[in-house]
């Protein structure tokens, strides 16, 4: 059996890419075909020894810091990967990845993170935040319509999804009227542990620094509430604003060295996630090392933090939920067991996600194989 992986890019080594990786560890024969490849020095290491097959995008100038300006080429870059010497092709697609042509004679699994939001659901709030003039706004629309029926037309070259979340299970019915299987992406509990030192008095919040993650919302409820400490890590477009307006009681970071995330999620009295995700995996990270959650209840959030068990759910995105939240948080004094935390944090491990996934390809490959025999014809 020959298996191909594809990839959208591969450009930093974050959520998508650490499946990747494990698929990769999963199928050690296997072939990996992506948009671009620009991955650093350090993160190639954890596909030594891979083909890794880039499209012609990879060949554009400046590609590497412009590629998502390209997303009107990627469908046709997708396309033009020859995958006719595979038998099982697996998708880790959150964009086109899914596109990949393939033949009746070959299994196409897709492993879903989403369909693609910007072309479907948010496409006017990601518009309406782009700051394009009204020829680009024009344009983008003009594309974005083009892609929407593109993507419902190469849902049919895919024979079976699993979705990464059951939020996710439910735009895939929506968006491509297909059903899913749910096998949720790992966390390295073997990693994120629990620490020996003890809690103190300081929350902490960490991701990427873009506007749908509202970590500035965050920064802004703690302006409003001096008497608690909060520490904020990443970096992004919204970073310099978090950082004008953070009081004396916030510690705006930027970006840090997993070391240092570790020994804060560690210490910290609770973690704050505000955004409405596929899934998130940085809530998971903080609970397998026994902190709780205080995550918006919306999303993959509502699946991996227990509202009163390992977390705390608040259901606007404002100031004002987020200030609400963290005032019943500190009414629940002693609720929270960190080894109940970290207990619910490994039924996402490594391990679990290694199981789930392999045992459903074998047995969607044992389907296929049987299908195939059933309707072969003898020359």
């Amino acid at each position: 059996m020959k298996v191909a992986l594809i990839h959208e890019w591969l450009t930093t080594y974050a959520g998508s890419d650490k499946v990747l990786a494990e698929m990769a560890l999963l199928f050690p024969e296997a072939d990996i075909f992506c948009l671009i490849n620009f991955l650093s020095e350090g993160n190639r290491e954890r596909f030594k020894g891979r083909t890794i097959k880039p499209s012609f995008l990879q060949s554009i100038p400046y590609s590497e810091k412009y590629y998502t300006y390209m997303l009107p080429l990627m469908p046709l870059a997708i396309e033009q990967h020859d995958l006719s010497q595979y038998d099982l092709i697996i998708s880790n697609s959150h964009a086109v990845a899914k596109g990949v042509i393939t033949t009746p004679q070959q299994l196409h699994i897709c492993y879903c993170y989403t369909p693609m939001r910007y072309a479907w659901d948010l496409q006017n709030q990601y518009i309406e935040g782009s700051g394009f003039g009204p020829l680009r706004r024009a344009l983008a629309r003009y594309f974005l319509h083009k892609i929407r029926i593109w993507d419902q037309r190469t849902t049919n070259g895919v024979d079976h999804f699993i979705a990464c979340s059951q939020y996710i299970a439910g735009r895939i019915r929506k968006t491509y009227r297909r059903d899913s299987t749910v096998i949720y992406p790992q966390v390295d509990t073997d990693h994120y542990t629990l620490g020996t030192a003890p809690r103190e008095q300081f929350y902490v919040t960490a991701s990427r620094m873009v506007p749908y993650k509202q970590m500035h919302l965050i920064v802004e409820a703690f302006t409003k509430m001096p008497d608690k400490k909060l520490v904020v890590i990443g970096d992004g477009p919204k970073y310099e604003y978090s950082k004008s307006i953070a009081t004396p009681n916030i510690q705006v970071l930027g970006f840090q060295p997993n070391p240092v995330l570790l020994d804060h999620l560690q210490r910290c009295k609770a973690f704050i996630f505000a955004s409405e995700e596929d899934f998130g995996i940085a809530p998971l990270e903080a609970q397998a090392c026994g902190a709780p959650v205080i995550a918006f209840g919306r999303g993959g959030a509502r699946e991996t933090v227990i509202d009163g068990v390992t977390g705390l759910h608040f259901h606007e995105q404002t100031t004002k939920a987020i200030i609400d939240a963290i005032a019943r948080f500190e009414a629940t004094d002693g609720l929270f067991d960190p080894l109940k935390i970290r207990t619910h944090a490994e039924t996402f491990s490594i391990n679990v996600f290694r199981e789930k996934f392999s045992r459903y390809v074998d047995e969607r490959w044992r389907e296929h194989q049987q299908a195939l025999n059933r309707t072969e014809v003898p020359v």
